[in-house]
């Protein structure tokens, strides 16, 4: 998803006269006559403090005789850059995934002919000519071997070093879903309710675990092809992805280069080129604009006939293996196990 702060929010409004007075022309056509007119009905999962800050955002739009400018312009921006990563947050930073579990669908046959190349312990060069450069996935083999998590990390390992810790917990299939939201609870109690407990799903997507356990961080490091990258270490994002069988990410690309390693369990992934974003029907929001709205393994070919055009690649990723996906490639995974993965989002 993008990052937060990579969106464009309404800077034109504080602005040079000309720029700012066409931005803010094209945007006062779109909204009601009167302040009143521009509702805000939300759903009960909608945190409290969202709503205020709506409001002032309001105010600030009909303000100034209809036309913010100066000091009002700038608190404007300002609330649209909270509301904006408040929002990048919610969907990305800390999610978990719960719903009713069914019979998930078979392991599916990965063809030779979308198969993905594997290749083992590329040296930087290899990986920088024939992958980086020419932005293409690649399933990498034995380079995370001497991870210490390899042979140490489990669900009981989880419970002993990290269950008393309180994180979010996501409702829903996917964060896509109208019925999406969020709770919080310890990760025993969820490794309980949801991991052990069969009757339901839940999935672990949070960035800030290894800052907060160090016993984990020990276990991983960085991958050496990160340093072929523009930026320093300390930019590289480190994620954690936790969850049982049957747990979908949708269809989406993300604003860097990614590092999927697989600690235990396996995934189904299917990748796309950027250059099939159009045949992927991305969803019209500015939130979503990076997820498609076809869902991968049962698409909807009447309503999005041109999927059948895009080509796809794919891969069982297994332990042991670390799949590159470059910048803004689509990518689909489906947890085929209980599964846990470590993420390297890198420039």
């Amino acid at each position: 998803m993008a990052a937060p702060g990579g969106g464009e929010g309404p800077a034109g409004l504080a602005g040079g006269p000309a720029a700012g007075g066409a931005l803010w022309a094209e945007v006062r056509a779109l909204l009601p006559g009167a302040e009143e007119g521009l509702t805000l009905a939300l759903s009960g999962e909608v945190e409290d403090c969202v709503l205020p800050l709506l409001r002032r955002a309001r105010g600030l739009l009909y303000g100034e005789a209809g036309r913010p400018c100066g000091a009002a312009a700038a608190a404007l921006q300002r609330l649209g850059d909270v509301l904006r990563d408040y929002s990048w947050e919610k969907l990305n930073a800390g999610p978990w995934r719960e719903r009713v579990r069914t019979d998930p669908p078979p392991v599916p046959v990965v063809q030779p002919e979308v198969a993905l190349p594997h290749v083992h312990c590329p040296s930087l060069e290899h990986f920088r000519d024939n992958y980086l450069i020419p932005q293409k996935p690649v399933v990498l083999e034995g380079i995370i071997d001497h991870w210490p998590c390899m042979k140490k990390w489990s669900v009981d390992y989880f419970c002993q070093v990290a269950g008393c810790r309180t994180v979010p917990v996501e409702l829903g299939t996917r964060y896509t879903d109208e019925e999406w939201s969020q709770k919080l609870m310890t990760v025993s109690d969820f490794i309980n309710q949801y991991i052990v407990n069969e009757n339901t799903v839940g999935y672990l997507a949070q960035h800030q675990l290894f800052d907060q356990i160090p016993e984990l961080k020990e276990d991983i490091s960085i991958p050496d092809y990160c340093c072929l990258g523009e930026g320093e270490e300390d930019d590289i994002t480190i994620n954690a992805w936790f969850g049982p069988e049957g747990t979908i990410s949708p269809l989406h690309q993300d604003p860097q280069q990614n590092f999927l390693a697989q600690v235990f369990g396996r995934k189904y992934i299917r990748l796309y080129s950027p250059q099939d974003s159009e045949n992927l029907y991305p969803h019209e929001s500015q939130i979503l604009h990076n997820t498609s709205q076809v869902d991968v393994e049962d698409p909807d070919l009447v309503k999005f006939p041109n999927f059948r055009k895009a080509a796809f690649q794919s891969c069982i990723l297994m332990p042991g293996q670390v799949l590159f996906i470059p910048v803004k490639y689509w990518h689909y995974v489906r947890s085929l196990d209980i599964s846990f993965s470590v993420s390297f989002w890198w420039s």
